[in-house]
């Protein structure tokens, strides 16, 4: 029987952190929800996530803050990181990849069939 994946979906938006959340879920995902960054950090630490979505928009600490220290600390920096936002420069994707983010997705440009699929593939890497 193979265990159920823990994601750690840090968002502060409630209409989106609750679409991806349910919809992940039905997919047969455990999600953990924090709605903003420096939250999103202790839950990290509490829950030893098996990935992580993260939104660069968010209150107390931004998503590349929260990047930053994940990849910083020891016992999380080998969970994948998902960035999931709506900044779309080239600066900021080259910013998060070069922090560590596993992959960049930018809201706007993907269904969740596809966010899905991103992380069933990193989970599997």
């Amino acid at each position: 029987m193979r265990s159920v994946k823990k994601i750690l979906f840090i968002e502060d938006e409630p209409a989106m952190q609750e679409m991806l959340s349910g919809f992940l879920e039905d997919s047969g995902f455990n999600v953990v929800s924090a709605y903003d960054g420096l939250s999103g950090l202790e839950t990290a630490r509490r829950e030893k996530p098996d990935l992580i979505l993260l939104d660069l928009i968010l209150p107390k600490k931004d998503g590349f803050g929260v990047l930053s220290e994940l990849k910083r600390d020891e016992a999380l920096s080998s969970i994948p990181v998902v960035v999931l936002t709506n900044l779309e420069s080239a600066e900021d994707v080259d910013r998060a990849l070069e922090s560590g983010a596993a992959a960049y997705l930018v809201k706007t440009n993907y269904l969740l069939d596809e966010v899905l699929e991103k992380v069933k593939n990193l989970l599997r890497e």
